[in-house]
């Protein structure tokens, strides 16, 4: 074994992996005996560790033999055995890290170790892939080795009865893609009772593909929405204007942030155009919101590259796949927007309901691991919100793939003309090409030139997943020429066919650097797995959108300094150092996008955790009278702080009309007499005693259980009801927080500020409702007052 391991590690020297190094030992330790086990034997093993844990053993103590039952029951089962860096990565999963393991070294296998380690502790495993295929892939696959050791296996898919995904979520390790774990999460607290639920309390979660799932994918919060009236002439009538206007005259346009506000000229001619007189009002907040959606609709979302048009309607495209997203569209007035924009009909609008962002769902998780071969330059990322470190794993078998350097070209023209004419002379020896664009544009405009030049070739850009699966698995045949972009088929190895080897292995072109150097690895990565031979190469030219977005004034700077030959190639040391820099700056970008996106959910996830936690309560909780007496509490309490701000004053109508709502909302709670020396010391007293003798009656009313459960349905129902009208309310103060300056106040403290103000008159809200419902319920069964007053 030490020989081994010299040959695999020559020159490690992280003290991490020398304890792996260690553990390793022990696991072979267990390879004599447990082969000498009959399938029974073996299996039963599941239950000797499940009891040792149960008798107090350490979880840590059994992991040697747990894995090396894990192998054993992998070579019976599929007739694979796990490789030692493969033991190795899954020892970095189970302790809760990032695995970052290249391409091809079978992450699939290495996943069967830490769910069956981690799901011997009985409190249910996620393993989370990129896609549904992967997904049920994974689970037929893996799921042989787990149900043979006696574990239960079930996968999550959308469209799934929810009878069926709470059997899913029951299993030992359940299988899934990451958004449809996170709608599960947000319709679990939608439901009203605990059977509707589906999901138990979050343990352990395995994130294949891990850099996708939490960081590309994190831009995107997850939005549950439900349908509400049509705008449809609003939606056109903000298009047509839009569509008239000028930028930097009526409106800016930030491409960097890809951001965009009207100037003093854009807001008056929304004003003469709409006959009012000052867009600002609170009157006019929808028209504006409209006015923002319409102008982002035009600048920000570009046909056939963020959505197509198919039957006339309106297809989001996946940025990471180049996929259209059946099924999904835009929040908020968006969607219909840009079908405004395209002359389309309007479709009902979209409203959240529920939403979560990626970052705030997975560090719900009390453990959490991931994998993927590309995760290191993002690690800081990794580390400072999810707590986990990334472990670069050696490969079982040394990389020997060329990656070349970037051939930077000054035209578009001359950048697509070069692809063609490398991507011919490859195919004329029948080297296999793989083509990696970043959209469905980008993949047709290589097609168009590989057509010019008669090259036979395959476009990945926008069939179904399984055809997608199965045609980037054979890009690696002789001949073969693939077209797709730098997401497609991820998690699939491409294996060279025969003789492939000998002409120097799968050739990737790269047709334009990414914003991440992270996802120009990973298209390198299609090529050289399990030391197969392969080389990539990247043809970028400096009218590329990265440079024009991210670094305008500089790249101006460089064309007039440097020059192209006479097929447009640019060889020089500043134009390398440029691209590299603008990536870098891209990368930073990104990053702060990310990091003001979570800021921003952090205000209302802090909120989200405390209604949530009263639904919780309210489904689970045995005691909920202490809820509504919270409650009753709070209303006068509100009320009276209200009335007596000393920056409003009141006269003595105010006064009455003060003490007729609590009448109404509280019966028998009556105020002082009027007296304009009044204070709110005097007033609480003998509110507040009052209110203690009212509360005997409310819990006097609770002691039925018709009307407890009654008053439990109303309260979750107002507790709803007031969330979606508060997180409307979060996102119109999101939509213009950004661009408030004045008093040189720092955006995100307003936002904080403003939102704790909203979130605390919804709160109040809920109050005044659970009032004004008990009242009627005393009121219909004629309860007494436990003060000895009657009910009118």
């Amino acid at each position: 074994m030490a020989r081994i391991w010299k040959k695999i590690f020559p020159s490690v020297d992280d003290k991490k992996l020398t304890l792996y190094k260690k553990e390793l030992l022990e696991i072979d330790k267990w390879d004599e005996t447990l082969r000498s086990l009959s399938d029974i034997e073996l299996a039963n093993k599941t239950i000797e560790f499940k009891e040792r844990l149960a008798q107090g053993e350490k979880l840590q103590a059994i992991r040697p033999e747990a894995f090396a039952v894990v192998r054993e029951a992998a070579h019976r089962v599929l007739g694979m055995r796990h490789f030692d860096v493969q033991l190795i990565g899954g020892m970095v999963l189970s302790d809760g890290n990032i695995a970052e393991m290249p391409t091809g070294e079978g992450k699939t296998l290495v996943a069967s170790l830490p769910s069956y380690y981690r799901a011997l502790e009985g409190k249910g495993v996620h393993v989370i892939t990129v896609n549904e295929y992967l997904a049920k892939r994974d689970q037929e696959q893996i799921g042989q080795i787990h149900e043979f050791l006696g574990l239960t296996v079930g996968i999550t898919l959308p469209m799934m009865e929810p009878s069926q995904k709470a059997a899913a979520y029951a299993a030992d390790i359940t299988y899934g893609i990451g958004s449809e774990f996170g709608f599960d999460f947000l319709r679990d607290n939608m439901a009203y009772n605990a059977d509707s639920r589906v999901q138990r309390p979050y343990h352990f979660a395995l994130v294949d593909e891990v850099d996708s799932v939490l960081i590309d994918e994190a831009k995107t919060p997850l939005i549950i929405a439900g349908k509400t009236d049509v705008h449809d002439q609003l939606s056109t009538l903000c298009a047509k204007l839009v569509k008239s206007f000028k930028q930097e005259k009526h409106f800016l346009f930030d491409l960097e942030t890809k951001t965009v506000s009207y100037t003093e000229e854009g807001i008056e001619q929304i004003e003469r155009f709409f006959s009012i007189d000052n867009l600002y009002d609170l009157a006019h907040q929808t028209l504006y919101h409209y006015m923002i959606q319409a102008l982002r609709a035009r600048m920000m979302f570009a046909r056939d590259v963020d959505y197509i048009v198919k039957e006339g309607k309106i297809l989001l495209v996946d940025m990471f796949t180049g996929r259209p997203m059946e099924g999904r569209s835009l929040s908020n007035g968006l969607h219909q927007a840009i079908e405004a924009k395209e002359g389309l009909i309007i479709t009902e609008e979209n409203k959240t309901q529920a939403s979560i962002t990626i970052q705030n769902y997975f560090r719900m998780y009390p453990f959490l691991s991931g994998m993927t071969g590309t995760a290191k330059t993002e690690e800081k990322e990794f580390q400072e919100l999810y707590a986990m470190n990334v472990m670069q794993i050696p490969t079982n078998r040394p990389i020997i793939r060329k990656d070349l350097p970037n051939r930077i070209y000054a035209k578009i023209e001359d950048k697509y003309k070069a692809v063609a004419s490398k991507v011919n002379e490859l195919h004329a020896t029948g080297q296999p090409v793989l083509i990696g664009t970043t959209s469905i544009i980008q993949s047709e405009e290589v097609s168009k030139y590989l057509k010019q030049v008669g090259i036979v070739h395959e476009v990945l850009n926008a069939k179904s997943i399984d055809h997608e699966i199965s045609l980037i698995s054979l890009a690696g045949q002789k001949g073969t020429v693939t077209v797709a972009t730098n997401m497609a088929g991820r998690g699939t190895d491409i294996s060279l066919g025969e003789g492939v080897a000998e002409l120097g292995g799968l050739y990737v072109i790269g047709t334009e650097l990414h914003e991440s150097r992270r996802v120009d690895n990973q298209l390198k990565g299609r090529s050289g797995r399990q030391g197969d031979p392969g080389i990539s190469e990247f043809f970028i030219s400096l009218e590329d959108e990265m440079f024009k977005r991210f670094a305008g004034e500089e790249l101006e700077k460089l064309v007039s300094h440097v020059k192209a030959g006479k097929d447009g190639l640019i060889e020089n040391k500043k134009a390398m150092e440029f691209v590299t820099r603008t990536q870098r700056i891209c990368e930073g970008a990104s990053y702060s996008v990310r990091e003001y996106n979570l800021k921003l959910d952090n205000v209302l996830n802090v909120q989200r955790k405390t209604i949530y936690e009263l639904r919780d309560h309210l489904i689970y909780g045995d005691n909920i009278e202490e809820t509504f007496v919270t409650f009753i509490k709070e209303f006068p309490e509100h009320e009276l702080n209200f009335f007596f701000d000393e920056e409003i004053s009141h006269t003595e109508e105010d006064f009455e009309a003060l003490r007729q709502v609590f009448l109404d909302k509280m019966p028998g709670i009556d105020l002082p007499a009027w007296d304009t020396d009044l204070s709110i010391e005097v007033a609480k007293k003998q509110v507040n005693a009052q209110v203690d003798l009212y509360k005997d009656t409310v819990l006097e009313l609770l002691r039925h259980a018709t009307e407890k459960e009654q008053l439990r349905l109303y309260l979750i129902g107002t507790v709803d009801q007031h969330w979606l009208t508060h997180m409307d309310s979060m996102d119109k103060l999101k939509e213009g927080i950004g661009m408030r300056s004045y008093s040189q106040e720092d955006p995100m403290r307003q936002y904080e500020r403003e939102g704790l103000e909203l979130f605390t008159r919804m709160i109040h809200g809920i109050g005044k409702g659970v009032a004004t419902e008990i009242s009627n319920l005393i009121r219909e069964h004629g309860v007494t007052l436990q003060n000895g007053g009657e009910v009118e």
